[in-house]
């Protein structure tokens, strides 16, 4: 066990992932004057590569509503081309298809991400392209964070200790060992045979998967992926796509090819949202994302909201403080968390073939 000296800075929040969530937290705290460490493995130049969040970058009415209530409005340079204003909607197995009317922004996931990290304040310390090695908390109460950045280890503590690093979550792993949430393999490629007519389309096939497909136009190139349980998540990708051919998508020649996990939250207990020792969970991390529709930036932005009105409310942060204030955090995310609930109760219906199929030949609420 390592003793803290005197002179070694004991930060008031640790933040490990540097997503909508993690970047809107840091930002948030930063500016209300607490001490804050963030790590994220993505590097800060657009154009050097790096970890990438496979996504198909679209931004729903709920984080547009979310973005506008923290007074913030989206850079040009996070958008891209076309806007969509429709999404095609494909049963692979029945052939059927409508066409409904929605109102997504279409934009660069990669962009957008660093857009969000670069509105940090300067007086947050923030490692990029970084990776928490290990942590663990002392008899003081405060963690100890190991992480490598820049070809070595550094050592930090803290006093809060936030995951905001997604479905693989080290920190809910590490903290909640037993906590199991269903979880599924998103593949998605690029293609650079871009669609006559640009567009958005969502597939549906209960043969491979009982989630659903995406093709996004996105900057010239053509964005299709899909979620699949974890087994064979790749065969199932390459049927899923051969099917999707034979309704006018060449994809053929990838550009690249992109997998990560994705969490389906099933009942209200998927969501844990901390120990109550000073550990705080966010976002997909908390289990937080739609099991409809795999929309999580909404309640990624809400969730590191809510937490970070009710840390910087807190005064002094000690462990004497933690179980009121977790008991705050919980309180103040149960709208989003019966919001969430609704969403498990209608994805059944959502996934259901026959339901799916009648609401498609009534053709309720299509474009005509």
């Amino acid at each position: 066990m390592s003793k803290i000296s005197e002179s070694e800075k004991i930060f008031d929040a640790a933040i490990v992932g540097l997503g909508p969530a993690g970047a809107t937290l840091a930002r948030l705290l930063a500016e209300r004057g607490l001490s804050v460490l963030a790590v994220d493995r993505k590097k800060s130049d657009p154009a050097a590569g790096g970890f990438q969040k496979p996504c198909g970058g679209l931004l729903a009415e709920d984080a547009q509503r979310s973005l506008s209530r923290q007074g913030l409005a989206l850079p040009k340079s996070v958008l891209a081309d076309p806007q969509l204003f429709s999404v095609r909607t494909i049963d692979l197995k029945t052939t059927r298809e409508r066409t409904y009317r929605r109102f997504y922004i279409n934009m660069n996931r990669h962009r957008f991400d660093l857009w969000l990290k670069s509105l940090i304040p300067g007086n947050a310390t923030v490692f990029h392209e970084a990776t928490v090695r290990r942590f663990f908390r002392n008899a003081d109460g405060i963690f100890e964070i190991t992480l490598y950045a820049g070809g070595e280890e550094k050592t930090f503590f803290s006093r809060t200790l936030i995951g905001a690093d997604g479905a693989s979550s080290m920190v809910r792993r590490k903290l909640f060992p037993a906590y199991k949430i269903r979880n599924y393999t998103a593949v998605q490629q690029w293609f650079s045979d871009t669609q006559t007519c640009p567009l958005y389309a969502c597939f549906f096939d209960e043969r491979l998967t009982d989630c659903y497909g995406w093709a996004v136009s996105k900057d010239g190139d053509l964005v299709f992926g899909a979620a699949f349980p974890r087994e064979e998540s790749s065969r199932a990708y390459e049927i899923f796509r051969d099917r999707a051919r034979r309704f006018g998508f060449s994809l053929k020649n990838p550009v690249r090819t992109e997998a990560c996990c994705v969490l389906r939250p099933e009942k209200m207990s998927d969501f844990v949202l901390g120990d109550g020792n000073g550990a705080f969970l966010i976002g997909e991390a908390a289990g937080m994302i739609s099991p409809s529709s795999l929309e999580g930036m909404s309640y990624a932005l809400d969730s590191a909201e809510i937490l970070a009105k009710v840390l910087s409310g807190a005064g002094t942060l000690s462990p004497e403080s933690f179980s009121e204030l977790a008991a705050k955090y919980c309180t103040g995310t149960r709208k989003l968390r019966l919001k969430l609930l609704t969403k498990i109760l209608k994805n059944p219906f959502m996934y259901n073939p026959t339901l799916r199929d009648l609401v498609m030949r009534s053709g309720i609420a299509a474009e005509k």
